[in-house]
């Protein structure tokens, strides 16, 4: 019974992105299955999946990187959360911490099409002016997107154009 137990939380882990581990044991499954956080591209989401994180310190950790700030080490994020460092040690193997020159193309500066104006959405390699302005029109008529896959589906992109955009966008 319990090797099925285990071998289900793999299963999960494995196939769910946005699975919350629920305990230190199951971020060991994560690390074992080549799961990663880059603390430097993190979203929201992914530090959820932490556990003992709270949305505010999420927030906040991504607002700090979209600033520009860069995490070099767990010392960078328990100050950015204002937390003991002993806390984010248990975290270490999941945690990975890259360099990103921020000027350089392979880093573009991301998006938030629902915040962005339609000039904005335009500086966006591929996307023309007609494109960003039904960006703009559908997120005035139906609201905010809430992710990269409702975008495609309100939009009806597709899969290349997606997976384009993915690397320009932020929600």
């Amino acid at each position: 019974m319990f090797k099925l137990s285990q071998i289900g939380i793999r299963n999960k882990i494995a196939n769910d992105p946005y699975y919350r581990f629920q305990s230190l044991r199951e971020v060991a499954i994560a690390v074992d299955l080549g799961i990663s956080i880059d603390v430097n591209q993190a979203t929201v989401d992914d530090w959820l999946r932490l556990p003992g994180f709270s949305i505010h310190q999420a927030r906040s950790l991504v607002e700090l990187v979209q600033m520009g700030v860069q995490l070099v080490c767990l010392e960078d994020v328990a100050a950015a959360i204002n937390v003991p460092l002993h806390r984010i040690i248990p975290f270490e193997p999941i945690l990975t911490f890259a360099y990103y020159d921020r000027l350089s193309s392979l880093s573009p500066e991301k998006i938030n099409p629902n915040t962005a104006s339609a000039d904005e959405i335009a500086t966006i390699v591929g996307v023309d002016s007609d494109f960003a302005q039904k960006i703009i029109e559908e997120r005035q008529k139906n609201g905010k997107y809430c992710n990269i896959i409702e975008l495609k589906h309100r939009l009806n992109l597709d899969s290349e154009l997606t997976s384009q955009l993915i690397y320009y966008l932020r929600f």
